[in-house]
């Protein structure tokens, strides 16, 4: 595999914030106009891959009074329902048991397809899980839409429809590069660093395992579109040294720098770190009220009137007392 200096995830997929608003902005605008003409948003996909907009079928009086009830969503309000859907993509991963390479994969196509589409013009729940079998096909571990649709009670045929629409708004760039395996190659350098002997390697499996935790948290926000993985994975392992207290972090950096090239100084370095630290501490997770609120404003952009989301509650409480307790504690909760 090539490395991130040359890959497509570097050339086009690190953005600056001013480029990311940008870019979100773009995608709910468009939306928004959609709703305008048409009275909904939501796009059909078809297994080719090919789209297309509901087509406007209101009268002039029927659009007029669809308008004053349906309100697209804020920029804000789209952030809100992609966190919440990500970290739903985590659950479904880990109840999978898929390693983190294949999480770390998904999210970062999920966060992709989003920087091109509105959660208003594409289902988020269809998305991630289509994003999640992509990643496991990527990655070689391979599950079948089948098997993954059935663990979590989904149609898997909405993933294949939805697998052409995602490679595309991809660009087809399927490679991507996760902070997790340059946590592994800094730990094994800092084994040589330190010269370490047996107890310091215990100490050494401690700070990656923490690391990880800590990456975890970065890949919910929008870091993984805007530093490389190798400074992810160091702004991780110096929250998890902050910890462990197992070498001293600076000397290493500076050792790091006398043996690269490296076109960044240090204090650059250390201001993304801090500016990666910092989109850690301000990520926030909505309230159930907020996202009821929102998934409301979601549905009715949609199409989706109350009529039809209580006919289907109707029909979902016909066949609940089918299923085991234990089989619905197993499904995971999706808006």
């Amino acid at each position: 595999m090539a490395d991130f200096f040359t890959s497509t995830h570097r050339a086009k997929w690190i953005f600056s914030p001013q480029q990311l608003v940008e870019k979100y902005r773009a995608a709910n605008q468009r939306a928004k106009q959609i709703l305008e003409k048409s009275g909904a948003t939501l796009m059909e996909v078809d297994v080719d891959g090919s789209l297309s907009y509901p087509e406007a079928q209101m009268t002039a009086k029927d659009n007029a009074e669809k308008h004053s009830r349906t309100k697209p969503l804020s920029i804000e309000e789209e952030q809100c329902i992609r966190v919440f859907y990500e970290n739903k993509l985590q659950e479904v991963c880990n109840n999978f048991h898929f390693p983190h390479k294949i999480q770390a994969t998904a999210l970062i196509y999920f966060k992709r397809f989003y920087l091109q589409w509105s959660v208003m013009e594409h289902q988020p729940k269809n998305i991630m899980l289509t994003c999640i079998y992509a990643a496991c096909k990527i990655e070689e571990n391979h599950v079948s839409a089948e098997e993954l649709g059935k663990g979590i009670s989904q149609d898997h045929q909405m993933i294949l429809n939805n697998e052409m629409i995602v490679y595309q708004s991809l660009e087809f760039d399927l490679i991507v590069y996760a902070p997790y395996r340059s946590v592994e190659g800094f730990i094994n350098d800092m084994e040589e660093f330190c010269n370490a002997g047996d107890d310091q390697l215990q100490m050494l499996k401690n700070l990656q395992d923490t690391a990880r935790l800590e990456v975890d948290k970065m890949m919910l926000t929008d870091a993984p579109l805007l530093f490389p993985p190798g400074q992810l994975a160091l702004a991780a392992l110096r929250n998890s040294n902050a910890f462990h207290k197992v070498l001293d972090f600076d000397s290493y950096l500076s050792s790091i720098f006398s043996r690269q090239n490296s076109m960044h100084t240090m204090s650059e370095l250390f201001e993304s770190l801090n500016e990666i630290d910092s989109w850690v501490r301000k990520y926030k997770v909505p309230s159930e009220k907020e996202l009821k609120h929102i998934n409301r404003k979601l549905k009715s952009c949609w199409g989706l009137s109350s009529h039809d989301e209580g006919k289907k509650r109707e029909k979902k409480s016909k066949h609940k007392s089918k299923k085991s307790s234990n089989e619905a504690q197993n499904v995971p909760s999706l808006v």
